[in-house]
């Protein structure tokens, strides 16, 4: 008598997943709608006082004391090359996990406002199309298409460049 057995896990089954599926909080920079892992944000807080720090990049705004912690903050604005906006009543630092050299890090990143939360699945996730040269799709994990609208996905852990880990790590010892 040979015994069979049944599995509910479709990996174990052979079945393709696409890792890219699951929550992601949307954010809007500039006229685009951009998304990052649920799992990586920390909490959404209202613009305060960002304490700028000499010498560091323009898209590095500084830190913020967040309970005690000191966090750094990045305009993505500026990090991805958009024009720089006055910061009005949306404007908001999602504060985020990366994973960095050296281990976890919080990190702040400021954004024109936050839209929602939504629950992609593996249909709604399309890979980032080839623009020929590496125009920054080490950072993209792929485009969301939702209502006839394209959500850019970004990991969130690859978004800071590894000089600008390290920067920030020598400002927070």
């Amino acid at each position: 008598m040979s015994a069979s057995v049944l599995t509910q896990n479709p990996i174990a089954a052979g079945v393709p997943v696409d890792v890219r599926s699951g929550k992601y909080l949307t954010f809007a920079l500039s006229n685009e709608e951009f998304g990052i892992r649920v799992l990586k944000v920390r909490e959404i807080m209202g613009l305060q006082e960002i304490t700028a720090v000499p010498q560091t990049p323009a898209h590095v705004k500084g830190v913020i004391d967040l309970r005690g912690r000191v966090v750094p903050v990045i305009d993505l604005r500026l990090k991805f090359g958009l024009p720089q906006a006055e910061y009005s009543q949306r404007t908001c630092i999602i504060v985020t996990q990366v994973q960095g050299e050296s281990g976890p890090l919080m990190m702040g990143i400021v954004v024109d406002g936050v839209s929602e939360v939504l629950n992609l699945s593996d249909q709604e996730i399309e890979d980032t199309p080839d623009f020929g040269e590496d125009i920054g799709n080490r950072y993209l994990l792929g485009m969301a298409k939702v209502k006839g609208k394209v959500k850019i996905l970004l990991d969130i852990d690859k978004v800071l460049s590894t000089q600008d880990l390290n920067g920030l790590n020598s400002i927070l010892r």
